[in-house]
């Protein structure tokens, strides 16, 4: 039933700055980014499902927190980044939307090389034995 009002609001907003378009661009792109927001922010709210169910998992298994919040913060940033790149990409401006991208995927690789150092400790540790 959610996926039917976020696809209903999807489509009304995209009908909306459609017809204003020819108008008043201007007012095209701030109803998309309306639009944009609205789902962000109710898809947000999923995102509490998402880590409860990841601490869930943890309870089952031993895996370091930092591990999870890893991964939380990954999550985060992919759909941020996403979000803010198609907001970008509507406006008309595709380089910043890009850059935006870029930045996106050096942020991940940051975030996520504590992980791949552990990572390779431990095969060298295999090696070593």
């Amino acid at each position: 039933m959610d996926m039917l009002r976020i696809g209903i609001l999807g489509i009304v907003g995209i009908l909306l700055a459609v017809q204003l378009k020819g108008t008043k661009p201007e007012y095209s792109v701030y109803i998309s980014i309306a639009t944009s927001l609205v789902i962000f922010f109710y898809a947000a709210r999923r995102l509490e499902i998402i880590i409860q169910a990841i601490q869930t998992i943890q309870s089952f298994i031993s895996v370091h927190s930092a591990y999870i919040g890893t991964l939380v913060k990954i999550i985060g940033i992919t759909y941020i980044s996403e979000f803010s790149s198609a907001i970008c990409k509507d406006a008309g401006h595709a380089t910043i939307a890009s850059q935006i991208e870029v930045f996106s995927k050096l942020a991940i690789l940051a975030v996520s090389m504590p992980i791949l150092l552990a990572l390779l400790e431990t095969i060298n540790g295999f090696l070593a034995a």
